[in-house]
């Protein structure tokens, strides 16, 4: 087998530093070097280093994050780690002055999540947040969709996120798998008005492993989410229900089907579903997650707001804030 021959990094490109490496990380690393940007790896597992340094030989790894911090050629930060650590990281990388990278969730609290946009703000510098289903080429055609009329009054919106492990002990499934579909929601709906959540702990206590959030945006438009770690398959699936057409994306299939199935009243005034062939949609076949990277690099370049930046991560965040009221609560929690 030929030898990889790895390339120095892009000088015409911001330099990058990541930290976390590991169950998510390891994929951002594979991108941002696939893009010769990355310069610096950072974990606290060892182990996870040695792998990275294997697969990359000509990254540079550490265990202290204090050294990508202090770097002077590193533009931009990533962090990918636990999303309790979020807030703290991205404080220190906005503070020493760095354009940063925070994988979903921004953080784990409304206020913190404020004060980092306020940090960016004053220190002019980006903050990105990684929510990655807005850049799947498919969720940009489906919006793209909806916005053109075709499906109709958009009156439901469903999705399941279902998978068996990772079992988390930091965060309940709610934080670990809605951020997505609720920026997602978000993104064609607008903010929803109010959140019903219910959810049950069966491997660890307080930490639920199976929930399902309901969400009403005014008196027409409602949609549900349901999020489990404890599935026997893995399933991906966001509906779109219309009053002419549905459409639905498959993100294990990485398909985008649209549906014209119609509703009429027979000759005895009852209604009648008449099902029609689903037409596979056609988008462009780009990696979301490249995509997502792509775009940060850019913004660092060119200064202009990430698509997925603080104030739309804040809108996620308050989504995700009364959805763990309304968990724990188990209340119906108006979102404001």
């Amino acid at each position: 087998m030929a030898k990889k021959i790895y390339p120095k990094i892009n000088k015409n490109q911001p330099k990058v530093g990541l930290i976390g490496a590991g169950y998510w990380g390891k994929n951002l690393v594979r991108v941002f070097s696939e893009l010769d940007v990355l310069k610096v790896v950072c974990d606290i597992d060892k182990k996870i280093l040695a792998e990275r340094k294997k697969e990359y030989p000509n990254i540079q790894i550490t265990t202290d994050f204090s050294e990508i911090l202090q770097d002077p050629e590193i533009k931009g930060v990533v962090i990918s780690t636990p999303a309790v650590t979020h807030y703290n990281l991205a404080k220190k990388s906005l503070l020493a002055k760095k354009d940063t990278f925070v994988e979903k969730p921004l953080a784990l609290k409304v206020r913190d999540g404020e004060k980092l946009i306020k940090l960016a703000r004053e220190r002019k510098k980006i903050l990105m947040v990684g929510h990655l289903l807005l850049y799947h080429p498919a969720i940009k055609k489906l919006k793209k969709i909806i916005k053109s009329g075709k499906l109709g009054r958009i009156r439901y919106v469903w999705s399941n996120r279902l998978n068996f492990g990772k079992f988390r002990r930091e965060e309940n499934v709610l934080w670990s798998f809605s951020p997505h579909d609720i920026a997602v929601l978000i993104d064609f709906l607008g903010m929803p008005k109010n959140v019903r959540v219910m959810g049950k702990s069966y491997l660890q206590d307080n930490v639920a492993d199976t929930v399902l959030s309901f969400f009403e945006f005014g008196k027409e438009k409602t949609a549900h989410i349901f999020g489990s770690w404890l599935n026997p398959f893995k399933e991906q699936k966001l509906t779109v229900i219309g009053s002419k057409k549905m459409m639905v994306f498959d993100g294990v299939k990485n398909e985008l089907v649209m549906y014209p199935h119609k509703i009429k009243r027979n000759k005895n005034k009852n209604l009648e579903a008449i099902k029609n062939k689903g037409k596979i949609i056609k988008t462009l076949n780009k990696e979301p997650l490249l995509e997502e990277v792509k775009h940060f690099l850019e913004c660092i370049k060119t200064r202009k707001k990430p698509i997925t930046n603080g104030k739309e991560a804040l809108l996620v965040l308050k989504v995700l804030d009364a959805s763990q009221r309304s968990l724990v609560e188990n209340k119906k929690i108006e979102i404001k």
